[in-house]
């Protein structure tokens, strides 16, 4: 199973990524109900570690933060490959993936060590002649002023990746609130 934990965004931050992807020369766009920002991807991950990574997220005790989205960018260095909206700096967003990773750690999930790279895919190529890859740099240019947000982050979610001849398809899996949001027992 391929799996990833991410965030959710609210409806308004989906839609200033549409329309910047409206104005990319895009190829493959990242449909809007599936824009998201990863902080763990696994993937071929065995039903039974799945289980005990869903059991180290509900665990989680994490405090709510607020969140922005700032410029855009490119993977792929003088091939690009993909095109992304950046995320303004946050010790906390850092925080929640470091948090979110040891906890795939516990739960026995064998995690190449990477740098976490804050974004949000807005879509993926492959070769791109000068032209369109003239445009693309342009547009890329034009939208480093990109700025969506804030909104309050309080909660992580956990997707399910099955990939189809259209790209990947996303179905969430779980959903799990920070602790702010859960209410402690009253005591008598």
């Amino acid at each position: 199973m391929r799996i990833f934990i991410g965030l959710d965004m609210p409806a308004s931050v989906r839609e200033a990524l549409v329309l910047q992807q409206f104005l990319l020369p895009l190829h493959r766009r990242i449909a809007a109900e599936e824009l998201h920002l990863t902080l763990l991807f696994c993937e071929d991950l065995a039903d039974d570690l799945a289980e005990v990574l869903h059991f180290e997220l509900s665990d989680l005790h994490l405090p709510g933060f607020e969140m922005s989205l700032a410029g855009l960018g490119l993977f792929g260095g003088t091939k690009p490959h993909s095109a992304w909206a950046g995320v303004a700096p946050s010790v906390s967003l850092v925080a929640l993936q470091a948090a979110v990773e040891a906890a795939g750690r516990r739960a026995g999930l064998d995690l190449p060590h990477r740098r976490f790279v804050p974004h949000v895919t807005l879509g993926r190529f492959s070769r791109t002649d000068p032209a369109t890859l003239m445009r693309l740099e342009r547009g890329i240019a034009a939208g480093a002023g990109f700025a969506a947000g804030p909104w309050q982050v309080d909660e992580i979610v956990l997707w399910q990746s099955v990939l189809t001849a259209n790209g990947p398809r996303y179905s969430e899996l779980a959903r799990y609130p920070f602790a702010q949001h859960r209410r402690p027992p009253r005591d008598p």
